[in-house]
């Protein structure tokens, strides 16, 4: 195994289905424009309430990729 380097961008993914379809967006936009994706970190899970119910998911995370 070789050593790597990795960058890290902070996305925020939202969804009106729940937590796990925010991160799937996040990552499935940030595929289109990067290379290499690894790995990703959840930091924040938080939402948008309209008429006291959850209208939107949101989902902090980093995602990490090897640099060439």
């Amino acid at each position: 195994m070789s050593d790597h380097v990795y960058k890290t961008v902070e996305l925020v993914g939202s969804s009106t289905k729940g937590i796990d379809d925010a991160v799937q967006n996040a990552v499935a936009r940030a595929a289109k424009t990067l290379r290499n994706l690894d790995w990703f970190e959840v930091g924040e899970v938080r939402g948008h309430l309209k008429d006291g119910k959850i209208a939107h998911y949101q989902v902090m995370l980093k995602i990490g990729f090897r640099l060439d």
